[in-house]
């Protein structure tokens, strides 16, 4: 701890500025308790009441993507690997245009609270079964990462209380999640990305400043390798190149955005479909500013310590440290912006995980209690999604105990939601894309893609690929002015690349491992997907798919695609609260005429839909 005394630590102003974050976060929560009457049915506190506009819940939904992770993990990714990471940009492209004209229309037409209700309309209960209990252990293990990853970096650098502050995020986060529901979530989410990049400008600019220039940081890049945006190697064993990310990155991310409950949760709380839509193409220009601050961030970090690495150096003892360290070097005679660093990188977590309590208190409800509890009033209801937040709230502060014992956390979380998300991304376009799915294709489906894809997973974390596979740059300490003389120069490929517990050390390698284990952690998701929609379209095919007749309301249709013009037809129809009516659902099948499907579906999701 002495030679970090060096670089700086934190004084009073720094923990006033983060108090200060929570404060308000925390009194958001209140005020929206109250505000309008309170929470009186569940459907207020899960959706907001459906009234939301776009511009904040755009915002919300950049918020609860750039986690902690990304403002600590992607600078170091970056440092490390140098900025081809920025290629995501491209991807993010294709996740929000796939989101909102290819799952959006559906979700948002049928009304759904969540999107596993979709499943059991489209399939049947059984499969909404499998939806649900994969989503909700997949958020809890990813949420108990983002509570424990930021304080522990940020403990080991800056000395702050890394169970206190683990306990003080999970509870504030359970705090106005329970209080003030989804209208809450969104508008701290609002403030937190507000919080989040004034964090990254005050270490861009002032890095800009103690190096001389943002084109001194640029040069420097150039000649660390750093700038290597191109590479196009079409080789699906290498981590990052051109292909992996715009491929892999692209199914990885659509399973975040496309399907994930938190983040469909909060488009489908829009007022109506025009904003829902407009709401996830503002969150990309979002994406797109959290992308290039991070980047910059990693580039910033590589110019100053070009010459003396301090991870190879043992100034810090992990990756993620590296942008805390960073901070604390650059900006100690500043009382006050550190602490807006770590307001910064904490509200990445807690509007993460107050979406992910939000979403879990939403799915439980909807499909664990709904269904087999016909008799419970609105109000009960509302209670008991209270309930579940605080119930949630805490499961999630005991994963992040869970989490102290992972390793290597930025892929741990991907790879977490690669291994769920791919087959559960699967099952939906099965039901969306494919008219003649079964259930008995998509339940096959299903499976064989979840196992395949924990199958490279699970191996991938045991025996994890060569550093040749992953290709980390040169890092260099020849420029500390430490004691040892110069020549004890380590190139850091020799490091072990994951810190996981459940490794197996030197193993005879095999072609198995060299291979399939060593897949670039994101096409986990692809082959999830893939093998799911092959695997279920193949039985559907075999056991009668052809013959049952789909209600053309839970596909996509032409006519999804063709309604974004319908603002320049005629102006009336875009006002109207489904931008067009939901009657279109069967009139045109004599099999399934609308009247009939009001009366056999429990459709409170068609009619009920109150503004």
């Amino acid at each position: 701890m002495e030679e970090s005394r060096a670089i700086g630590s934190f004084v009073v102003w720094d923990y006033v500025v983060f108090a200060g974050m929570l404060l308000i976060s925390a009194a958001i929560g209140i005020y929206y308790a109250f505000a309008g009457g309170g929470q009186q049915t569940s459907k207020d506190f899960l959706m907001g009441g459906r009234s939301m506009t776009a511009v904040p819940v755009a915002l919300s939904l950049t918020a609860s993507f750039m986690s902690a992770v990304t403002v600590l993990g992607t600078p170091a990714e970056v440092y490390r690997f140098g900025a081809i990471f920025s290629i995501f940009g491209i991807t993010y492209f294709f996740v929000v245009v796939i989101s909102a004209e290819v799952f959006l229309p559906v979700f948002y037409r049928l009304g759904i609270t969540s999107t596993y209700e979709y499943l059991e309309l489209r399939f049947n209960r059984l499969i909404r079964l499998c939806g649900t209990v994969l989503f909700i252990v997949q958020t809890i293990l990813y949420t108990g990462i983002v509570i424990y990853a930021p304080a522990l970096a940020l403990n080991q650098v800056t000395g702050f209380d890394l169970w206190g502050a683990v306990v003080a995020t999970g509870v504030v986060c359970t705090f106005y999640c329970t209080l003030g529901g989804l209208k809450a979530v969104v508008w701290t989410d609002v403030f937190q990305v507000g919080i989040m990049v004034a964090g990254f400008a005050s270490v861009i600019i002032q890095a800009s400043i103690t190096q001389g220039g943002i084109n001194a940081i640029l040069s420097d890049a150039s000649n660390g390798g750093r700038l290597n945006f191109w590479n196009f190697n079409p080789n699906p064993l290498q981590r990052h190149t051109f292909w992996t990310i715009i491929i892999g990155g692209t199914f990885t991310w659509t399973t975040i955005y496309g399907i994930n409950q938190s983040q469909v949760q909060r488009y489908i709380s829009c007022k109506n479909r025009l904003h829902a839509k407009l709401s996830l193409y503002i969150n990309l220009v979002g994406l797109w500013v959290i992308l290039t601050c991070s980047v910059f961030c990693g580039l910033s970090l590589y110019s100053r310590y070009h010459n003396c690495d301090p991870w190879t150096s043992k100034k810090v003892s992990e990756v993620d440290q590296l942008m805390p360290y960073l901070v604390l070097d650059i900006l100690r005679n500043y009382p006050g912006v550190p602490g807006l660093f770590v307001a910064c990188a904490y509200s990445g977590t807690l509007s993460t995980v107050s979406s992910s309590i939000n979403a879990l208190a939403a799915v439980t409800v909807e499909d664990l209690i709904k269904p087999y509890f016909k008799s419970l009033s609105e109000k009960s209801l509302s209670w008991i999604s209270q309930g579940m937040s605080v119930l949630y709230g805490a499961l999630c502060i005991g994963m992040a105990a869970v989490a102290s014992l992972m390793g290597a956390l930025l892929q741990a979380a991907l790879s977490i939601f690669g291994m769920v998300g791919g087959p559960l991304l699967g099952l939906f376009s099965l039901g969306i894309l494919v008219p003649f799915a079964n259930s008995i294709g998509a339940l096959a489906g299903l499976l064989a893609g979840f196992a395949i894809s924990l199958w490279v997973g699970i191996g991938a974390q045991l025996y994890p690929p060569l550093p040749e596979r992953t290709l980390p740059l040169s890092l260099e300490i020849h420029g500390c002015n430490s004691t040892r003389n110069g020549s004890d120069w380590i190139s850091t490929t020799d490091m072990p690349f994951s810190t996981s517990a459940f490794q197996i050390h030197n193993v005879e390698r095999t072609p198995l491992m060299d291979n399939w284990y060593s897949l670039s952690y994101l096409y986990f998701s692809t082959i999830g997907t893939l093998v799911t929609l092959l695997v279920g379209i193949l039985i559907s095919l075999s056991t009668g798919g052809r013959k049952q007749n789909s209600d053309p309301q839970f596909l996509l249709t032409k006519q999804d695609f063709l309604s974004n013009f319908d603002g320049f037809k005629k102006k009336n129809h875009v006002l109207s609260y489904k931008s067009h009516p939901v009657e279109d659902g069967g009139t045109d099948n004599p099999v399934f005429n609308h009247i009939e499907l009001n009366a056999t579906d429990h459709s409170s999701k068609i009619n009920g839909t109150r503004l």
